[in-house]
């Protein structure tokens, strides 16, 4: 005796056809989130090391490891605040600069944040996030 099988294949057609749109959507939204992070990322190291170099020659001292600058917060976030007026930032939105100082006086630290949205807003992604990043740069002199 023969079932009939006819259309059975359908609601599996359409049902694996609906999960792998639901992944895409999923993996292009993490890569976008990826990005928009490196982005930032980018943005502070820059950032950080463009702080680090922040000092005067006066700021320099002679020390048995050889010269070392001494930097100062004001000085860092005074540089920090001005390579971000400058620098690329079209696209990211919400873009905060949380911190930047020099905590030892010889590295500076930069944080960042911005918020992401995601390309296609689906029931699965958040409708955005607060991203953050941290930089630390030094300045280090060789001989």
């Amino acid at each position: 005796m023969k079932h009939n099988e006819r259309g059975s294949i359908l609601p599996l057609t359409i049902f694996f056809g609906f999960l792998c749109t639901v992944l895409i959507l999923l993996v292009v939204a993490a890569t976008s989130l990826y990005l928009e992070r490196k982005r930032l990322f980018t943005l502070a190291d820059g950032a950080a090391l463009v702080g680090a170099e922040a000092f005067e020659l006066d700021d320099v001292t002679l020390t048995p490891d050889g010269p070392r600058a001494t930097l100062d917060s004001a000085d860092v976030s005074d540089a920090a605040a001005e390579y971000l007026a400058l620098a690329p930032t079209s696209g990211i939105e919400s873009l905060v600069l949380e911190r930047a100082e020099s905590v030892d006086g010889r590295s500076a630290t930069v944080e960042l944040s911005a918020y992401w949205r995601p390309p296609l807003i689906t029931v699965l992604v958040p409708e955005g996030i607060r991203i953050e990043v941290t930089a630390v740069a030094r300045s280090v002199f060789s001989r």
